[in-house]
Formats: structure tokens, C-alpha cells, sequence
């Protein structure tokens, strides 16, 4: 199975602007359907702390007059396993979700090649951990057709990425996604 980082980004490639907010990435249903379909095959999300903080709002989420797209997420999302990151955290209150206090390039190399499903990495933090590690197989970016100046940068400024392009699709928001095979680690 693979590793994949997944994220949404301005078009000058930050996942957060300079003042912590990403409200300009928010997925219209057409790019939201086609997330959900890529992470339809994920089996477990690896997670920082920040991260999970913001993604657990999916536990609750799904009910009553929700769109469609957002109870498919939100059942994905339940349905997966969730490993969190953290020296601080010392407990979670959603179900399938451990905390490690580190992050091992080699136990994370073992639980993706013995991974039913793919397992994606999430955050550009705890990816970039990855990337360093040469561990993330698949970048997968949607880039949102803003340009925000600075803030976090999706993939790590220092490091260089070969990159295949797999596949490429346009939104009618002005949404790209770009996915790519990481062929080799940092030069």
C-alpha cells in the first residue's frame, strides 16, 4: 500500500494563511465528492496533534440536514483508524484513535506495508516528518484558486521532491487537484 499526503492549499501553496485561518480552502461539494473519493481507500490517518484537533469535528458531524457529502466524509472518516502524534495529548475521545508520543519512520514504514488500505498522513507538519524519512509515496494537492502570501507551507521549503504526475483534474470553483508519485526523496 502507499503513503499519501492529501491537503488543501492557496495556488502559492500554503495550507494556512500568515494568520492561522484556512476558511479559503473550504471545499466546494464537487471537490468534496472527489476528496471523498480518494479517501474512500485510506484505512488510517496519521495525525499531529493541531491536526487531529481539527479533524475530530468529524465525529459529530454527518447528521440531520447535513449534505450529502458531508455524512459520506464524516462515515469515512469514523470508519478509519486514526494514530495521533503527540508528547502532550493523553487521551483521545474518539473511537479508533491511539496517540504515540513519537513519530518512528520505522514503525510507520511496517504499519503501511502491512496496511490493508493506503494510509494517509495528514497535516504539512507531521508530512514533512515523513517526507524527510522518505516515506510518503503519493502527494495529492488541491489547490484552491487564491494565493494567500504566506502562512504554512504544504510541503517542506527545504527539502527537493522528484515528482511524477499521475493525474490531474480542474474543478468548475477554479479548484485543481494534482496528484503525484514521489519518485525519489530529498537529492
Amino acid at each position: 500500500m502507499s503513503l499519501v499526503f492529501s491537503a488543501l492549499a492557496s495556488l502559492d501553496g500554503y495550507t494556512v494563511d500568515t494568520s492561522g485561518s484556512f476558511d479559503w480552502a473550504a471545499p466546494d461539494e464537487e471537490v468534496h465528492a472527489a476528496v471523498n473519493d480518494r479517501e474512500r481507500g485510506i484505512g488510517t490517518y496519521l495525525y499531529g496533534r493541531r491536526m487531529f484537533e481539527t479533524m475530530r469535528v468529524w465525529q459529530g458531524m454527518g447528521g440531520g440536514d447535513a449534505a450529502d457529502v458531508i455524512r459520506d466524509y464524516a462515515d469515512i472518516w469514523r470508519a478509519a483508524d486514526k494514530i495521533v502524534y503527540s508528547s502532550s495529548l493523553t487521551g483521545v475521545t474518539t473511537p479508533r484513535t491511539t496517540i504515540e508520543p513519537v513519530f518512528d519512520p520505522a514503525a510507520v514504514r511496517a504499519l503501511v506495508e502491512a496496511a490493508p488500505g493506503d494510509v494517509s498522513v495528514g497535516g504539512p507538519t507531521l508530512a514533512a516528518e515523513a517526507f524527510r524519512a522518505g516515506l510518503v509515496d503519493v502527494v495529492e494537492l488541491y489547490l484552491a484558486p487564491v494565493s494567500v502570501g504566506g502562512g504554512l507551507p504544504a510541503l517542506p521549503p527545504d527539502l527537493m521532491l522528484d515528482l511524477e504526475l499521475l493525474e490531474e483534474r480542474s474543478f468548475r470553483s477554479g479548484t485543481v487537484m494534482l496528484r503525484y508519485r514521489v519518485s525519489s526523496p530529498a537529492a
